[in-house]
């Protein structure tokens, strides 16, 4: 698709590392830049600005990563003059400390102002509430998900014409099974000790809501039943939360599950963790917005078991694609745990197909930023 003559866009994001929202960020740029426009990114940069350069993307540096007012005032001036020396034709946020400074800096130059609303912000006072609600002050707000988008009209009584959902994308060239080497597949089984056991894997940054500390629970459960012939790996880094960290170590140490479960840091392979692995687990207390470690796995072939709420309801298609399974609920995971092992090889093998039919047909980069593109154009049209 083109876009139309002239067109800039202007995301503003915190910083361009590891993550969701900066890699839709970098895959949008691309998508305009592929599509005839120009795109910049205001941002603190990060490890992902290689590749932003590589896609025909623009950095305008600024702390907009700041919550500090007057930051987010200098910030605003900066934003405003940016937009008008570079013609920008649409500015868009996607996180609400930046999403001050740029809504202030859209109205200033009369410029449309999109937000994406990518989380389930908790919202305990009023203030909170309202701190959340500037993602849906502009004139359109993306949602990553269905249920994103009815939690933020229901949250914030936004009218329903002006909220959109577009799902967030993965790259399917890179989540791939042919694409993936088996020497790199290999690798990760050595190093992490991979010894023929069914190996189910959870990816995922060690905080407590990712659900850890359930697992082992449900191991622990399984272990008392007699189950033994399983090896769960979890691939994540603590991020400074030594204290989690510290406390899952001690609970596989109670629990007596040394032999069952393996703690591997970030990986920087994850196509191929997840071809190391038989089946993929998702346990989340909270829902997840949208839920990349539910999708990429499918993408790879790979069922998942994932907890049944928020956006896995929608990536995950029960006794087709993988498990849905009770939020919070050890006895629920042990239970689901037992069926999925006991399904067995022939099954995985044909849940996976589905599930890589269905995550490629759904859930490509390609027609997330088709929609998002396509949602700019209509903006500009009203």
């Amino acid at each position: 698709m083109s876009l139309p003559p002239g067109f800039t866009l202007l995301q503003v994001t915190p910083a361009l590392d590891a993550g969701g929202v900066e890699r839709t960020t970098v895959d949008v740029a691309a998508a305009v830049v592929a599509a005839g426009g120009r795109a910049i990114v205001a941002s603190a940069g990060g490890r992902l600005e290689g590749e932003l350069a590589e896609a025909g993307g623009e950095l305008a540096r600024l702390p907009v990563q700041s919550k500090n007012p007057f930051v987010a005032f200098a910030n605003a001036r900066a934003l405003e003059a940016l937009i008008a020396r570079e013609r920008v034709s649409i500015v868009h946020a996607r996180s609400r400390a930046p999403a001050f400074p740029a809504l202030k800096a859209a109205r200033a130059a009369g410029v449309p102002f999109v937000a994406t609303y990518a989380g389930v912000y908790s919202a305990r006072s009023p203030l909170k509430r309202w701190y959340n609600g500037v993602m849906c002050r502009g004139d359109l707000v993306i949602a990553n998900s269905a249920y994103t988008r009815a939690h933020l009209i229901a949250e914030h009584a936004v009218d329903p014409a002006k909220v959109v959902a577009i799902p967030r994308g993965i790259d399917l060239s890179a989540f791939d099974p042919a694409a993936v080497a088996p020497e790199r597949v290999a690798r990760l089984r050595r190093e992490w000790g991979l010894d023929g056991r069914p190996a189910l894997l959870l990816a995922g940054r060690l905080t407590r809501w990712k659900g850890q500390g359930l697992v082992l629970e449900a191991l622990a459960r399984l272990k008392d039943e007699g189950l033994h012939d399983l090896l769960v790996v979890f691939a994540g880094d603590d991020q400074g939360r030594t204290g989690y960290r510290a406390e899952l170590e001690r609970g596989i140490a109670a629990f007596g599950l040394d032999d069952r479960v393996r703690m591997v840091g970030h990986c920087t392979d994850m196509p191929a963790a997840y071809l190391a692995a038989d089946l993929a687990l998702a346990p989340s207390l909270r829902p997840e917005a949208f839920g990349r470690t539910a999708v990429e796995p499918q993408a790879m072939g790979r069922p998942v078991l994932a907890a049944d709420h928020g956006g896995a309801r929608e990536t995950v298609l029960e006794g087709e694609t993988g498990w849905l399974v009770a939020p919070g609920d050890p006895a629920a995971w042990a239970a689901a745990l037992t069926e999925a092992l006991g399904a067995g090889p022939p099954a995985w093998a044909r849940m996976g197909e589905e599930g890589r039919a269905r995550a490629r047909a759904l859930f490509s980069v390609e027609a997330m930023t088709r929609a998002t593109l396509e949602a700019y154009e209509g903006l500009l049209a009203r």
